[in-house]
């Protein structure tokens, strides 16, 4: 998701738009998986070179896509690293998991679409059909937190706020460490002026994805418009830490962070 910067400098004189809502996409960029898992792009290339996970090269020189499936194997990664486990330990198992499925490509046949997959697709393309489809993946089981996500994000676009709630709060129910969900569900109090419950789905989201930029981002936020301005630098500090280093963002994050630790008018 592309930030616009300039809404960065009116902070804290005026709270800026938060990030947006978070869909589950059907492709990612390497960029965007470095954004959401915090591993370095180094780290991503020479996995997806080795054949480790599996990516699509793009028009643009070492870049790739990653589709739902490579996804999933992203969350691993995250799930060992939360275990404590190293880089080299990580990639250990998923060497091993792609020797065991390297048995099988003598006899592999291509396969159709899950629900969910042909969702994802449709979603993308800004098809209505997505809906059904996502109706679908809930009604065969088919990574059910996923469909009530971004369902969620549809119904919430719909102007349907109470459908919107119980989608992700459903999501959490099949999967409570569904870090898209929380953070989605931040987002939807947010936007209602409830900054408490919103801080919470956001730290839930922070301390499951500590590595997702975009929390601290809208933490800050919410710290913000309840008056904790330390807790709301540390936050916006972390964020700034989690950029690239050549992000063009990077100038007004750090007028920022002086400009907050500048004194306040009495009254603001």
């Amino acid at each position: 998701m592309k930030e616009n910067s300039n809404k960065l400098l009116s902070f804290p004189s005026r709270v800026p738009a938060k990030a947006d809502y978070q869909r589950v996409k059907s492709s990612y960029s390497l960029r965007e998986i470095k954004q959401m898992f915090g591993l370095s792009e180094r780290t991503i290339r020479r996995w997806t070179e080795q054949g480790i996970i599996q990516g699509t090269p793009t028009a643009e020189p070492s870049d790739y896509n990653y589709d739902f499936q490579a996804l999933t194997q992203f969350r691993r990664v995250r799930e060992l690293r939360a275990q404590g486990q190293s880089i080299k330990q990580i990639e250990a198992e998923l060497q091993g998991q792609l020797n065991l499925f390297r048995s099988f490509e003598g006899g592999k046949l291509s396969r159709l679409l899950t629900p969910l997959e042909e969702a994802l697709l449709l979603d993308q393309q800004g098809d209505p059909r997505a809906a059904e489809w996502y109706l679908e993946a809930i009604n065969d089981g088919d990574n059910v937190a996923e469909a009530y996500c971004n369902l969620g994000i549809i119904n919430k676009e719909k102007g349907d706020l109470g459908k919107a709630l119980d989608n992700f709060t459903l999501s959490l129910k099949h999967e409570p460490r569904h870090v898209e969900a929380h953070y989605n569900l931040g987002n939807l109090y947010y936007d209602a002026g409830n900054f408490q419950l919103a801080r919470l789905h956001y730290e839930a989201a922070a301390q499951i994805a500590p590595d997702f930029s975009l929390v601290y981002f809208n933490l800050s936020l919410a710290h913000f418009k309840l008056d904790d301005l330390v807790a709301s630098l540390a936050a916006l500090e972390t964020y700034r830490q989690l950029r690239q280093p050549d992000d063009e963002e990077n100038d007004a994050i750090n007028q920022l962070l002086k400009a907050m630790q500048e004194p306040r008018p009495p009254g603001r």
